[in-house]
């Protein structure tokens, strides 16, 4: 059996995933995403600014798909002493991690032989004894992260593994290079060869089950992957507690120890079952209980003691309501939204100030303080912090005086900040567009999503395609609309409850 660094990787990530890669069935796998390919793309190009750096390097030719052949090349490289080779190709058999003799296998028959492959994107030459002669190669990884990530260091761990069967003798360390100024990461084997090991058998133990592990959705792990619709419709058909806002690994852990493992039993719990749990407290106890008896009966439920702040209890004269579109990797906000909804003339009018350039990030930003200031008593409705966060960096990066900035941000009201505090709904996020479709709003570009809008922009500054830009404005205009549309509905919920009705 055929085992790579990839998967230990994906493993890290999800059990679930690199268990469906190997035993699923393929045509159930989504297309890949743009914003995956974005990171591909992102990846390969700090790859290749890396490599122009090192000069000379080798790379092992052999026919697609042939790791014997590969690792022949790889070897033959490493016997010749070049100082840089990328990508090699390394091979090792275990018969289980500890490897043993082919005698005791022979004795034993339930070992299972797997082999190793490991393809470090450099082994760099240094000096020391192996059976090359008195060199020995050490393995760097280029990763697009800008910190260490334990998964980051457990691949790392694995390629030295290989490597040291290969070569004879394990390098004290591997290395990382980050996307940062100091990119150089020593990894430190001794700690994280044991830990390597104990994922690496988990994860073979998991292979050898009749069944992969079980569903758990968390999605700003699982978007990305190819098998997230695949594994949504399993979680779907089971109610899957992970499917509910507020159930973590952790959280879920710990429900499971309770026997709690479906919507109705979480919703007759006490919160004093719980609020005592690593991951509880008795605020987070009542509102999960609360938040699954929403899902179950499909209603709207009030938290305890939740009031929302006054200025988002009435309708004011003119109502603002902001949305950005940014660029993450070039620490760029390159559209700023506003919708103004002026209630006395009944009108509205959207306006999208975008960065057609990076350059012109600064003309955005003043237009934007421009128009907020023509109505100076405005409350500004966003939501999420994201717009909170980038009007102060925006300010200090262009220094533009305390006096134009602070009064702007204390217009601000954020709708999520207000909606998770007061309510629970029956949806399974409390992102804006999963609340906004429950409410029966639908963007006009279907599959435009704010990742897609980095995609989107990205090409946009490659091919000049004026559509791109004319899609994400489109977008940006609909967030400000659906966060509109959730702000008045909140309004209406709050007045009804607050004030309920005469019979």
């Amino acid at each position: 059996m055929l085992i790579n660094a990839e998967q230990l990787l994906q493993y890290q990530r999800c059990k679930r995933r690199p268990v469906l890669d190997a035993r699923g069935d393929r045509p159930q796998r989504d297309a890949a995403n743009e914003l995956l390919l974005k990171l591909q793309q992102d990846k390969a190009a700090h790859r290749t600014s890396i490599l122009a750096e090192l000069g000379d390097y080798y790379k092992p030719d052999y026919p697609r798909g042939d790791w014997e052949a590969a690792q022949a090349a790889t070897l033959e490289l490493m016997q010749r002493g070049v100082e840089y080779i990328y990508r090699g190709v390394l091979l090792a058999e275990y018969y289980d991690l500890v490897a043993p003799t082919p005698e005791d296998v022979s004795l034993s028959p339930e070992y299972t032989k797997y082999t190793f492959l490991s393809r470090p994107d450099l082994l760099v030459k240094q000096s020391g004894q192996s059976r090359f002669g008195d060199w020995m190669y050490v393995p760097v990884n280029i990763e697009l992260g800008k910190r260490p990530k334990q998964e980051y260091q457990v691949v790392a761990a694995f390629h030295a593994q290989v490597l040291a069967k290969v070569q004879g003798i394990i390098p004290e360390n591997a290395w990382l290079l980050l996307r940062t100024k100091n990119r150089d990461y020593a990894v430190d084997l001794d700690k994280w060869i044991p830990q390597m090991q104990s994922i690496l058998l988990e994860f073979l133990q998991d292979l050898q089950l009749p069944s992969p592990p079980e569903v758990f959705i968390s999605r700003q792990k699982c978007n990305l992957c190819h098998w997230y619709n695949d594994c949504y419709q399993v979680a779907q058909s089971q109610q899957h507690l992970s499917l509910l806002p507020g159930v973590t690994p952790l959280r879920y852990d710990q429900l499971q120890a309770l026997s709690i493992t479906t919507l109705e039993s979480l919703a007759h719990t006490t919160p004093e079952t719980l609020e005592n749990l690593p991951g509880f407290d008795g605020a987070v106890a009542a509102k999960l209980i609360l938040q699954a008896q929403s899902v179950l009966h499909r209603q709207p439920l009030m938290l305890p003691h939740g009031l929302p702040k006054e200025d988002i209890l009435f309708t004011a004269p003119v109502e603002l309501y902001f949305d950005i579109e940014a660029q993450p990797d070039l620490d760029l906000d390159y559209l700023l939204g506003i919708l103004v909804v002026d209630q006395q003339a009944k009108t509205e009018k959207f306006y999208s100030f975008i960065a057609e350039k990076p350059e012109e990030e600064e003309l955005i930003w003043q237009q934007f303080l421009d128009l907020v200031w023509q109505y100076p008593q405005a409350p500004i409705y966003h939501f999420c912090v994201y717009e909170v966060d980038t009007v102060k960096r925006l300010g200090k990066l262009y220094q533009t005086p305390n006096s134009l900035v602070y009064p702007v941000l204390n217009r601000f009201v954020d709708v999520y900040e207000q909606l998770i505090k007061t309510v629970a709904l029956p949806v399974e996020s409390y992102a804006l567009k999963a609340i906004a479709r429950w409410l029966g709003f639908e963007w006009r570009e279907k599959e435009a999503s704010g990742a897609k809008c980095i995609y989107w922009y990205d090409q946009w500054l490659e091919t000049g395609d004026r559509t791109l830009l004319e899609v994400i404005q489109s977008y940006n205009e609909d967030d400000c609309r659906a966060t509109r549309n959730v702000k008045d509905w909140l309004v209406t919920f709050f007045q009804n409850h607050t004030h309920p009705p005469l019979p």
